[in-house]
């Protein structure tokens, strides 16, 4: 079959995934209007249409459509092109594909496999599967009961031409009606294959698929291809001499459009995109083809045109998101038919237009030769799409394994950068002269050998497994602690006096009263009062923090805390994980977690009546109650655990000015990632935590963007085009996703090195400091963020976006999650480019098949542009100093989840808009979606993100709160169910 369903089967499970969710079509006209005009749907009827081809005079129409009462697969029907009349022509049963009218008019030919003699069966099955099953992949079986038919025109008189078990179909007639070319994966049936081939077989059955030839009456047969996987969809030239396909590579993955001479068999490849590209067809004129790409992201097919010689670039027709496949020209050339969901129901139907053959030859003599853009990474400066992808995908490829910071992966990547600045002709900004400047961190915590502890008692003891009952915490001081007393001390809180929301005065809340901790360990739950009223549970939630209660225990002169949840708590582990923090510092005294279980015992142990649950529901309103010394208790630890500790490395390098007193400009993007499995950050949930978080997007676009703007402003520089009146820093980042880890080491040896104070601010050094970080999923903005860290820049985007034309949100909060906030905090004035949050963000699915290229392309022209400007210029932008967002409480108290996930691009929305929202979590269930707004929670009015993470921390888990969103234009009221995130 050449339908999209065809291509489906031969290709991964993953690619009918995209396809079916694919987005909302949209369409822009001003680049579909260069070929085509008065496009309009032919097809309405049915479920969907599909593959329409017009007879040689151009007055008829076969195509086929799921319209049969009864039957779930495709007939074929004949339209009437002058009358609009239809007529079913394939028999009605079974499974029909691939129709062809013979050019004297007075025949047709198709695949079906209606001789089945499960046939009726099947279609039964289907259609309660349909009715059972709410989603379903949708997948091609390559029947192999499936053979050609010839009939009459009115489908009488069917004569089978194959006669052959398999997949039998795809044919079309040359135009003189004498051949055939069909494909077929007969082979398979045939001869004899190897244990490996036998289950290839089993899963995909298109592997085998080759290009026949045969007499118009079955005879003569002969097979032309005999390559590894699926080739397939031929047709005939104009002339008759050559037939076009689509051959998929070995594994199914890509496919490119091929050409060959029918006599000599000799084979030519027009494309080489590297994505899928199929269903190619001869326009009349013989000059060029038309065939479906999706190079701008799996579910995202478009028509493309290649010249006949597949010496030039393709050219793109469509700008439709969505499907758009299966094109055809009427025999005169001015006409243009093809497949597309483009309708209101996102269901595929068969669309028709008028054909600009004069600007399709226009536009293939305008494409540059295809070689050149093949060779264009070490030939050609200009910043480009081609360049874009080829950086994206070594960068985003299975060899760097996601480029986490301080593996072989984050090593084979800054690699990468580096060769690339030396190749252009950067000079080397990194220590010892080489492009690198290292930094030592903490990637990661475990245990030590010797983890132990015991309680004694008057007359027994315990000992407990390290694990299973208890677990030292990341931050406690490692050694042994000989006997000491234990003391219960409640929540662990001292709350200072404040005064409230309304003014009104807030006692002292402490745990510590009247209790005497010198030289005990202290036993605490892990949070806070569960059942506080929302305003005290945001006065208590910044002072909650397992760090800060420590802090307050030593203070106190405890030796040791222990920590443990509760059964109120309800958490998902009663153990604190071991995992690193901001500081990897000890916090000066022993410090471990507990389960419930093993705090019981030990209260058993000490003698006390109320139990663990008792003794929470007591505290649980807020109220202070005395602590409690576990009489006749002692505690005997022995702890140990280690830090792993890594090297990362940063890439610098520089095209340095004649004045090195100019403070330069810098430009970065980070070029780490998550790593192969989920780890700190990660999104991934079920099978996808343990794989491979590519991250294309984040932040491989970013980094290739770098490396263009490097190379653009290099081969400037050497045709004197570079008026240069400060160096410029290209620096590629790691450790940014761990913390800014990279950036924040560079800041502090500068620092230290030119004014030897870390803390030193650098706007002596730098200009400004721009960045890119996510740029690949351009759909319809550029966010630019920071923009309120100086005056200048305003006037200096408008003056850069005029010759690019990016449509542009700006952002004045300069406090980003991102390394140019680095720079900010040292008196710099930033702008980070961004094109916005998306549901793959932190996923292994923000895979390179996603990226817009040409997007990412336009952007870093944009950004190659504002460097320019800035270092070509004698003046430097103000630097704007702006509040920080008050911290109204701390993630340590924020143990509520919702699943929401915002759209950081949204500008200057009142509220927070969301880009999606995580399946199954909270808001999922709540009803909330991607594009809502949410302006009131928990019934306060939301302004802004950190209004929104502030009535968050409020929330409790497993109770139902309101949540009020804004969905194209209407507030919606919702009920949701907060969830802990531990």
């Amino acid at each position: 079959m050449r339908n999209l369903i065809a291509l489906l089967s031969a290709t991964s499970a993953g690619l009918v995934c995209a396809l079916l969710i694919a987005k909302e079509p949209t369409k822009n006209e001003l680049t579909e209007s260069v070929f085509l005009s008065s496009t309009r749907q032919l097809t309405f009827a049915g479920k969907r249409s599909g593959e329409g081809y017009f007879s040689a005079d151009g007055s008829q129409m076969i195509f086929q459509s799921e319209r049969e009462p009864g039957n779930p697969f495709y007939q074929i029907y004949l339209m009437d092109l002058e009358t609009g009349d239809t007529n079913r022509v394939s028999p009605g049963i079974g499974k029909t594909t691939c129709a062809w009218i013979h050019p004297s008019g007075k025949k047709i030919m198709f695949a079906s496999s209606h001789t089945d003699p499960e046939a009726k069966t099947k279609q039964a099955k289907e259609i309660e599967e349909r009715k059972t099953r709410r989603i379903r992949k949708y997948s091609w079986d390559y029947d192999e009961n499936y053979e050609i038919w010839e009939t009459s025109i009115d489908g009488s008189n069917p004569i089978n031409l194959t006669s052959t078990k398999g997949y039998d179909a795809e044919g079309s007639y040359s135009p003189d009606g004498n051949w055939i070319a069909f494909a077929s994966n007969r082979q398979a049936y045939q001869r004899e294959l190897s244990n490996e081939e036998k289950d290839r077989l089993k899963i995909d059955k298109s592997y085998f698929m080759e290009i026949y030839i045969m007499k118009s009456d079955g005879s003569e047969l002969r097979r032309l291809t005999n390559s590894p996987g699926y080739d397939g969809g031929p047709f005939f030239s104009p002339d008759g001499e050559q037939i076009c396909w689509r051959r998929f590579s070995e594994k199914g993955d890509t496919a490119e459009i091929f050409t060959m001479n029918i006599k000599s068999g000799e084979e030519r490849q027009l494309t080489s995109i590297g994505a899928l590209s199929w269903a190619p067809y001869f326009h009349p004129s013989s000059e060029y083809l038309i065939f479906a790409t999706n190079k701008h992201g799996f579910g995202n097919f478009e028509l493309y045109l290649v010249d006949s010689a597949g010496k030039k670039e393709p050219v793109r027709v469509t700008s439709t998101e969505g499907f758009d496949g299966l094109a055809t020209f009427k025999p005169d050339g001015k006409t243009l038919s093809w497949t597309s969901n483009r309708t209101t129901e996102k269901k595929s139907q068969i669309f028709i237009s008028n054909w600009n053959h004069e600007a399709a030859i226009d536009a293939i003599k305008k494409s540059p030769n295809r070689n050149q853009l093949k060779q264009i990474t070490s030939t050609d400066p200009s910043i480009n799409a081609q360049d874009i992808k080829e950086h994206i995908t070594y960068l985003a490829s299975e060899k760097l394994q996601g480029r986490l910071t301080g593996t072989e992966g984050e090593r084979l990547a800054t690699k990468y950068v580096a060769d690339y600045f030396k190749k252009i002709g950067l000079e080397p900004g990194g220590t010892r002269g080489s492009f690198f400047q290292e930094f030592d961190f903490t990637a990661g915590i475990d245990l030590g050998e010797n983890n132990s502890i015991s309680i004694s008692g008057k007359t027994n003891n315990l000992d407990f497994k390290v694990n299973d009952d208890w677990r030292p915490l990341s931050f406690t001081k490692t050694g042994n602690f000989k006997k000491s007393e234990i003391v219960f001390a409640g929540y662990g809180l001292e709350i200072p006096e404040s005064k409230g929301e309304n003014g009104e005065k807030l006692e002292l809340y402490s745990s510590y009263f009247h209790l005497d901790v010198k030289d005990k360990w202290v036993m605490v739950f892990r949070y806070m009062p569960e059942d506080l009223t929302e305003a005290q549970r945001r006065r208590f939630s910044r002072y909650s923090h397992p760090r800060y209660k420590t802090m307050i225990a030593r203070q106190k002169g405890a030796k040791g805390i222990i920590i443990v949840s509760g059964p109120n708590a309800k958490v998902k582990s009663q153990l604190i994980p071991l995992g690193s923090d901001a500081s990897m510092s000890d916090s000066g005294m022993a410090c471990i977690s507990i389960t419930d279980e093993t705090a019981q015992e030990i209260l058993t142990m000490a003698g006390i009546k109320e139990s663990l649950g008792e003794l929470q529901n007591s505290l649980d309103k807020g109220k202070m109650r005395s602590g409690i010394l576990l009489k006749d208790l002692h505690i005997n630890a022995e702890l140990s655990i280690i830090q792993e500790k890594r090297k990362g490395r940063n890439v610098m390098g520089v095209i340095p000015a004649k004045d090195p007193h100019s403070p330069a400009v810098i430009i970065g993007a980070h070029v780490d990632h998550l790593g192969p499995e989920i780890g700190s950050g990660s999104r991934a949930s079920g099978k996808e935590e343990s794989t491979i978080h590519y991250g294309a997007d984040d932040n491989a676009s970013g980094t290739a963007g770098l490396l263009e703007i490097a190379e653009y402003l290099a081969d400037q520089k050497s045709k004197g085009k570079l008026p240069i009146k400060r160096s410029v820093i290209f620096a590629a980042w790691s450790g940014e996703e761990l913390g800014l880890l990279g950036s924040a080491h560079y800041v502090r040896q500068n620092a230290k090195m030119f004014f030897g104070d870390e803390d030193a601010k650098l706007d002596k050094l730098f200009a400004a400091a721009l960045n890119m970080d996510m740029i690949g999923r351009f759909e319809n903005k550029l966010v630019l963020q920071g923009v309120g860290s100086s005056s200048s820049w305003p006037a200096e985007i408008e003056k850069r976006n005029a010759p690019i034309g990016l449509p542009i949100t700006t952002q004045s909060d300069s406090y980003l999650a991102t390394d140019a906030t680095s720079f900010y905090l040292r008196g710099v004035p930033i702008l980070n480019a961004f094109t916005g949050a998306h549901d793959d963000y932190h996923t292994p699915l923000d895979t390179i098949d996603k990226i817009n290229f040409e997007g990412a392309a336009k952007v870093t022209k944009f950004m190659a542009l504002m460097t320019r400007g800035l270092v070509t210029s004698p003046d430097r932008p103000d630097y704007v100093a702006m509040a920080r967002p008050e911290e109204k409480g701390t993630r340590g108290g924020m143990r509520t989840y919702l699943g929401t996930i915002p759209d950081y691009s949204q500008g200057d929305v009142v509220g927070v808009k969301l880009s999606g929202v995580t399946k199954g979590a909270p808001a999922d269930k709540a009803g909330v979606k991607g594009g809502d707004i949410i302006v009131s929670l928990s019934g306060k009015e939301l302004k802004n993100i950190y209004d929104y993470t502030y009535v968050l921390g409020a929330l409790k888990v497993d109770e139902e709160t309101e949540i009020k969103v804004k969905r194209k234009g209407k507030v919606i009221s919702l009920k949701i169910v907060p969830s802990s995130r531990d």
